[in-house]
């Protein structure tokens, strides 16, 4: 990367915001001002006209400092360059070159480099390989030498006829225990080891948890959260995800957990293992105000007017006026921005395929049933995929 990358991809910037700004209104038409809505819809202008997409953190990495230090991949590049109207970044470049700057697309070797490569390659340590071989032939013929002077016939024994039998007998035996008495110890070490680091899955038992909608009879729809609890430790959590059963092995006589899901009440469950069957379902009651505004968020309205109209007329009445609604992203600069009301309503209420990434984080309701709190986040693409 070169200094007058960083220049030309500023450049492409302001070619790129130009392009946008032909058929669009943001909120500021400098695009480093851009947040929330306006980003969706740049996002969604993108993949409609250059076939791809921009995460959000790519955005705000890339967009909203000026100078940028670091230019994007090259894909970015070339997507950006696309939209703007170009073949490629290459080619933006090449219709953007500045005085006295040339631009480098070759990068085969020349002849003369090649040469010398070739010659680099050729010139191997023949000597060296010669001496190894001739070791391996010495070796060889000492070996045979050797087994040569170990024949029975060039051997001398020496025979004691003094020699009781019981003794001839006896030796072996010692012989043989002293030799391998590191190799038993080492062996009955090893198995007491091995005893000791499995004895939990040895004296432990299996249970099985699945979980159903108390409502619908149904699995639940939402990946959970399994928190199991232990004395005097940490939580230890789990995310189960929809249709899936939750397996714990433990040895312990009670087992507390914690499951939380989105769009479902919290619940504590308590049970003694004692008398407890390997298997049990658990229901989960759902909690109405979430899911009413999560099918309000994501059912895709394919521009129906009436549709539409009847989605605001519903959001109005289950949320509050007063109510507290901020959406989070992932960006320790731009962590969080807060919206009214009707903000919220038009930002849900616009068909785009960002909003299938929608998730309502947190939401809280008033005695009376009306909203009066909401924590979402638009998932990128890259965090829907994991």
């Amino acid at each position: 990367m070169t200094d007058l990358d960083l220049l030309h991809f500023e450049q492409l910037k302001k070619d790129v915001q130009a392009q946008y700004l032909k058929e669009y209104t943001p909120s500021h038409d400098d695009i480093s001002k851009w947040k929330g809505i306006d980003i969706i819809y740049f996002q969604e202008d993108l993949r409609k006209k250059a076939k791809g997409n921009i995460s959000e953190k790519s955005f705000y990495t890339y967009f909203k400092t000026s100078p940028v230090t670091k230019i994007p991949r090259i894909d970015m590049l070339n997507l950006l360059s696309i939209y703007a109207g170009y073949d490629s970044w290459y080619e933006f470049k090449k219709q953007h070159l500045f005085s006295g700057e040339l631009l480098q697309d070759d990068t085969d070797l020349s002849d003369e480099e090649v040469k010398e490569l070739e010659e680099t390659v050729a010139q191997s340590p023949v000597s060296l390989k010669t001496e190894i071989q001739q070791n391996k032939i010495d070796s060889t013929l000492q070996e045979n030498i050797d087994l040569q002077k170990s024949t029975p016939d060039n051997q001398v024994f020496n025979e004691n006829k003094n020699t009781d039998q019981k003794d001839v007998i006896s030796k072996p035996n010692k012989n043989f225990f002293r030799k391998n008495i590191w190799a038993i110890v080492t062996t009955v070490l090893i198995s007491i080891t091995g005893l000791l680091g499995f004895k939990d899955e040895i004296f432990s038992k299996t249970y099985k948890y699945c979980f159903t909608d108390a409502d619908r009879g149904t699995s639940v729809i939402n990946t959970l959260e399994i928190r199991v609890m232990k004395e005097n430790e940490s939580p230890l959590i789990y995310k189960i995800k929809p249709g899936e059963c939750f397996y714990y092995s433990t040895k312990d006589k009670n087992l507390i957990m914690e499951i939380s899901a989105p769009f479902y009440e919290s619940l504590k469950v308590n049970r003694s293992l004692e008398n407890a069957p390997g298997e049990e379902l658990i229901e989960m009651k759902p909690d109405d105000y979430k899911m009413a505004v999560n099918y309000f968020s994501v059912k895709d309205a394919n521009g129906n007017p009436e549709l539409l109209k009847q989605k605001r007329s519903q959001l109005e009445n289950l949320i509050s006026s007063n109510a507290v609604i901020y959406q989070v992203y992932d960006n320790k600069t731009y962590g969080i921005e807060r919206l009214d009301k009707q903000k919220y309503i038009t930002l849900v209420t616009t068909p785009t395929t960002s909003l299938k990434n929608l998730n309502v984080i947190e939401m809280k309701k008033d005695n009376n049933g009306k909203i009066i709190s909401i924590k979402f986040k638009i998932a990128s693409t890259d965090e829907k995929n994991k």
